[in-house]
């Protein structure tokens, strides 16, 4: 976005477009689905006070449900791997994602997430790693986030943009219930006060 370090040729008009021209593509052409979880910190802690979870671990446990149910539906396995923020938060997030591998969560037994992930750890890596992975959805994550507070938030308008493209493809790449279709609760979650 600020055509830094590495990037500094996309200083250039030309390159630039044929660099984000390239990367839509690829993007629209790969397989993969997102889920995406926006939650309003403010209503969270309001509705539940002192005990209010971590809104992190919120988003992080709505995603592995859904992510484990995936490959659940698919008779699949997968790993879980996510962006290091840092000593205190990759401790409590290690914490939280071990209680659900072990314990559950409060919409799912233990063995809903053991029989499917293959690690009781979930792997951490600094964005200086530079994992693609990782890299994908970083570039998602501000979109799908619009995304999701245009349909809930009255008056929410996002910044016009290369964003907006990023936008559209990522409508093709949600996460959808595999009996009727369903993006919302599946691949696009709010928890928080709409409209």
């Amino acid at each position: 976005m600020n055509a830094s370090g590495s990037f500094w040729p996309l200083r250039n008009k030309e390159t630039r477009e044929k660099f984000n021209h390239e990367l839509l593509r690829l993007l629209a052409e790969s397989e993969f689905w997102i889920v995406s979880v926006v939650l309003d910190k403010l209503a969270h802690q309001e509705r539940y006070g002192e005990l209010a979870i971590h809104p992190y671990h919120v988003c992080v446990l709505a995603i592995l449900e859904r992510y484990a149910g995936f490959l659940n539906a698919f008779n699949a396995s997968g790993d879980v791997m996510a962006e290091a923020r840092g000593g205190v938060e990759d401790r409590q997030l290690k914490e939280a994602y071990r209680r659900a591998y072990e314990s559950g969560t409060s919409a799912r037994d233990a063995s809903f997430f053991q029989s499917v992930l293959t690690s009781r750890e979930i792997k951490l890596r600094s964005k200086a790693k530079n994992i693609a992975g990782l890299q994908v959805a970083d570039l998602f994550a501000h979109s799908c986030k619009d995304d999701i507070l245009l349909d809930k938030v009255t008056g929410f308008s996002p910044r016009p943009g290369f964003e907006d493209k990023i936008r559209e493809i990522a409508k093709t790449k949600y996460n959808r219930r595999v009996k009727n279709g369903k993006i919302n609760f599946f691949g696009k979650i709010f928890f928080g006060n709409a409209k």
